[in-house]
C-alpha cells in the first residue's frame, strides 16, 4: 500500500489502518493468540497505522496490542491511543486523569511514546472546556517525548465544525460512520481540515457492521429502518457474489483527503481481505447499485453525547 501524509505532521499513514476494538472482545470474544497474530498479519501486509483506547475492552485492547507490537520495529508503524473515556458512561477530562491515563496506556502498550493521541468521544463532555482546557495539556506532553501529536474524536460532525470555529489546535481528528456507502457528511469537512493542514482519520467504514453480511451487534444505536436497508444491501451484493464489507471498505479507502481508514477485525484472513479491498479498484456498476439500495438512509446518523455537541 502507496503511504499518505497525515496532515502537516510529517507522518506518513497505510490507507488502510487496523482498528483495536476488535482486539478488546467489542465485537465478539477473541482468544490472545488470535489478536496478536491479526496485528501481525496486518504488518506483514502493509499496514502501519494501529488505533486502540483504553475504553476498548476495558483496557484489554491496548494490553493485547502491545504484547503484538513489541516485537516489531517500532519506527515501522504510527501507534495512536486516546484518553478521556474509560467505560460506556465514564468520562474524565480533567487533566489529573489525563496524565495517569496516558502513563497506563503506555504501560500497557509496552513503549514510551504514542504518535498520536486524541481525547476520546468529546462530544460526551463539555467541549469547550475539553478544548481550551484539556486539549493544550495534550500539546504541552510533546515535550517529554511521551505524545509526538493530538487530536481529538468524535461521532457528531458538529464537535469538529465548533472546534475549527473557536481555532482549536488540532494536529489530527478522528471520526467514524461519516464516509461510508451512505454517509458521505465527513467530505464537507475536508476543505477546512485540510486549509489547517489537520490529519483526518476515518474509521469504521462499516458502520460499525451495518455494512456486512454478519450485521451489526445488538448494542447498535441505528435505527430498525436503517438497519432493514443495509441488509437488503447485503443481500444484493450477496446475489452478486460479492462482499458488502469489502465493497466499503474500497469505497473508504478511495476518497481523498482522508489519511488513513481505520477497520476493525481480529481475524488474520479478514485483515487480509479488507487489504485486498482496499487496493483493489472499484466497481463502478456494483456501486451504484448499491448506493442507490441505500439512497433511502443517505447521510442518516443517530444522537451520540450531549445534544448541544449534536446537530
Amino acid at each position: 500500500m502507496q503511504l499518505r501524509p497525515l496532515g502537516t505532521t510529517g507522518l506518513r499513514v497505510s490507507p488502510l489502518g487496523l482498528g483495536a476494538a476488535n482486539l478488546g472482545g467489542v465485537y465478539g470474544e477473541v482468544t490472545e493468540r488470535q489478536a496478536v497474530a491479526t496485528v501481525h498479519r496486518a504488518f506483514e501486509l502493509g499496514v502501519n497505522v494501529f488505533d486502540a483506547s483504553p475504553y476498548y475492552g476495558r483496557t484489554r485492547a491496548e494490553t493485547v496490542l502491545g504484547k503484538a507490537l513489541c516485537s516489531l520495529p517500532r519506527d515501522r508503524y504510527v501507534l495512536m491511543t486516546k484518553c478521556g473515556r474509560y467505560d460506556t458512561a465514564q468520562f474524565d477530562f480533567s487533566p489529573a486523569r489525563l496524565r495517569q491515563s496516558l502513563d497506563e496506556s503506555l504501560q500497557r502498550l509496552q513503549t514510551d511514546h504514542v504518535d498520536v493521541l486524541a481525547l476520546h468521544d468529546v462530544e460526551f463532555g463539555d467541549l469547550e472546556v475539553i478544548l481550551r482546557e484539556s486539549l493544550p495539556l495534550l500539546h504541552e506532553w510533546k515535550a517529554t517525548g511521551k505524545v509526538r501529536f493530538c487530536g481529538i474524536t468524535g461521532l457528531p460532525l458538529r464537535v469538529f465544525r465548533r472546534a475549527l470555529e473557536l481555532g482549536a489546535r488540532l494536529d489530527t481528528v478522528l471520526t467514524y460512520c461519516h464516509a461510508t456507502l451512505f454517509d458521505n457528511t465527513l467530505l464537507e469537512l475536508l476543505p477546512a481540515f485540510q486549509q489547517r493542514g489537520i490529519g483526518v482519520i476515518n474509521a469504521s467504514p462499516m458502520a460499525m457492521g451495518l455494512l456486512s453480511a454478519r450485521g451489526p451487534q445488538p448494542w447498535h444505536p441505528a435505527d430498525d429502518d436503517l438497519k432493514a436497508t443495509c441488509r437488503k444491501a447485503a443481500r444484493h451484493c450477496e446475489r452478486r457474489g460479492v462482499s458488502l464489507a469489502e465493497l466499503a471498505v474500497q469505497f473508504a479507502c478511495a476518497l481523498p483527503g482522508i489519511a488513513t481508514t481505520l477497520c476493525g477485525t481480529a481475524d488474520p484472513r479478514e485483515i487480509e481481505q479488507n487489504v485486498r479491498a482496499s487496493t483493489r479498484p472499484l466497481d463502478a456498476t456494483l456501486l451504484g447499485e448499491v448506493r442507490t439500495i441505500l439512497h433511502p438512509i443517505k447521510n442518516r446518523t443517530w444522537i451520540q453525547g450531549r445534544p448541544e455537541n449534536n446537530g
